[in-house]
């Protein structure tokens, strides 16, 4: 019979479970229970670890701090290097979290938690319906500046939560091997599916299919043929606002015209250009955007947010150099290959370690697809459910983890 755990591993463990949860309702809540859980786990005395991503992710850090301490504002860099403190989500949960079934269960507790916050999408939904009438405006031209927020901030925020939620539940119902209950998970991918429609974030909407037909490659090759079929039912039977929304994409119109971001790139290369190695420094573009608009652009700007360049890879170069920009893709691309190998090397069959890679995958691709549109990392509630993926992805490759 084994030892009893000591108290202060399990509060570690049970804190990390609750900060990486609690990130769907309120980033306050989760941070606090961060600290609480780095807290508990230092008194504890357990060990330290960080999965085999460290040295690009210490290097990404280090790039960062050059960057801002060679910037000619340090002090409005700031920001970026107190948001280091949510990289700490990665050590607290692949050091306390040892057991795939407690991992499984995180990942159910986002399906369920995604799912309420679903639910008050749709509230929010129904009464932007209701507002948009009384103002008298039309549905679309309200709604695109309008849209659901769930428990955040911003719509971005919010579909980008609801989109890691459902592609971590749809790893489950495809490859985990135990799968009780399972129409309970398929009404919450049913709920948190809907929310990422409604949430007509059209970035989102190609992150969530790209990590969709990832997902459903690999656990029936032969259904991707049906995903033109699926897309085009799904478009027809759509609202008219979604489908507006979604030719949108090729065809804008005035309220969601792509032109601003298209200024916003424009407007990132240049700073590169002028400073390729160590960027503007961190929150550059944020302050001196104006002053790198190409010239040939009209004035007043287009519609849009021009707080940041709308591309995590213009983003990080324009804030930080080229070099740790490629920095950022080497550690996007080790995690991809770390996954990819762990899962050729596991045995056939269902099981808890395939679904974490698969998920992880599927995450890391969506961030990848989706960071080609916005600064999505950026988001402190985005990049610390990111993490999070990315511990649990690791953990299902370390072989003295608790399977049950």
């Amino acid at each position: 019979m084994s030892p009893p755990e000591p108290f202060l591993s399990r509060a570690a463990r049970w804190l990390t479970f609750g900060s990486a949860v609690s990130i769907l309702l309120s980033i306050a809540i989760s941070q606090i229970l961060l600290a609480l859980a780095l807290a508990a786990l230092l008194a504890s005395g357990e060990e330290l670890r960080l999965p085999r991503i460290r040295l690009p992710l210490g290097l990404f850090m280090l790039g960062t701090v050059i960057a801002l301490a060679f910037s000619a504002d340090p002090a409005a860099g700031l920001p970026q290097i107190r948001k280091f403190y949510v990289f700490l989500e990665l050590l607290v949960v692949f050091s306390t979290l040892r057991s795939l079934k407690v991992v499984r269960w995180l990942f159910l507790s986002w399906a369920g938690v995604a799912s309420l916050t679903a639910i008050r999408g749709f509230v929010q939904f129904a009464g932007k319906v209701q507002e948009a009438h009384q103002a008298g405006r039309g549905f679309y031209d309200f709604y695109v500046g309008e849209r659901i927020t769930g428990f955040t901030s911003h719509w971005n925020t919010y579909s980008a939560e609801e989109m890691f939620a459902l592609i971590m539940l749809g790893a489950f119902l495809f490859f985990a091997g135990t799968r009780k209950r399972s129409w309970v998970w398929l009404m919450c991918a049913g709920l948190i599916a809907m929310a990422v429609l409604l949430g007509e974030t059209r970035a989102i909407w190609v992150g969530t299919a790209v990590a969709g037909l990832y997902l459903v490659w690999f656990w029936r090759r032969w259904m991707t043929l049906l995903v033109p079929a699926a897309i085009l039912v799904a478009f027809v039977v759509s609202p008219a606002a979604i489908r507006e929304r979604f030719t949108s994409i090729f065809r804008p119109q005035q309220v969601d015209s792509n032109q601003f971001r298209m200024i916003t790139w424009r407007t990132g290369i240049r700073m590169i250009e002028a400073h390729p190695w160590l960027g503007l420094g961190p929150e550059g573009p944020k302050y001196h955007f104006q002053e790198w608009v190409p010239p040939d652009v009209p004035r007043p700007l287009p519609a849009g947010w021009y707080g940041h360049l709308h591309n995590i890879y213009l983003q990080y170069a324009a804030e930080r150099g080229i070099p740790t920009m490629l920095i950022m893709m080497w550690m996007l691309v080790r995690i991809l290959f770390d996954f990819w190998k762990g899962l050729r090397a596991l045995p056939p069959g269902r099981g808890d370690r395939r679904f974490l890679l698969h998920g992880g995958i599927a995450v890391v691709l969506a961030t990848m697809a989706e960071g080609f549109f916005e600064y999505n990392l950026g988001d402190s509630e985005v990049l610390t459910m990111f993490l999070v993926v990315v511990a649990c992805g690791y953990i299902a490759l370390e072989k003295d983890v608790v399977a049950g």
